[in-house]
């Protein structure tokens, strides 16, 4: 995963566990992840994640996601390092000789690069949307073989 992607999805864990209200909040945050950014950078992040302002409970603006589905706020805070550990997987099934994994929302394109890369000859190739993949198998591949093959790169699959 690139400096970027792991910045990005760091923000993202952020805004979806902490009520923060400001760049300046934000960027201490990011700070005791170990990102040193510029406030010109962070603002382009938050407008490429599409970052909103709401008003919380409270009355306060802080910072949302869109469709904030996958990154609800969480009732008791993590480190972010802990959250990003989870990869996203929800799901795997087969079907003759296609596979199909389930993900959260923006996962699915970063784990069908890391099983592409592997060039694994049992999986002739994916297909990722946002939120899930394709797999299309060798005609001879097994299930327990993929599934075996692709534990190595999603723990929980």
């Amino acid at each position: 995963m690139s400096n970027k992607e792991s910045r990005l999805d760091t923000i993202k864990m952020l805004v979806s566990s902490q009520e923060i209200g400001s760049q300046v909040e934000l960027l201490e945050a990011l700070q005791k992840e170990g990102y040193i950014l510029t406030q010109a950078t962070l603002s382009r992040d938050l407008k490429q994640l599409k970052v909103a302002k709401a008003t919380n409970t409270a009355g306060r603006h802080v910072y949302v996601l869109p469709n904030d589905i996958m990154y609800q706020r969480q009732k008791t805070a993590k480190p972010v390092s802990r959250m990003m550990m989870h990869t996203g997987f929800i799901s795997l099934s087969f079907s003759k000789n296609l596979a199909v994994i389930r993900t959260k929302p923006g996962y699915a394109s970063s784990i069908a690069y890391d099983i592409d890369n592997e060039n694994y000859a049992g999986i002739l190739g994916t297909i990722a949307g946002d939120d899930t993949i394709l797999l299309v198998l060798a005609e001879k591949e097994t299930e327990s073989k993929v599934r075996s093959f692709l534990k190595r790169i999603i723990p929980d699959a």
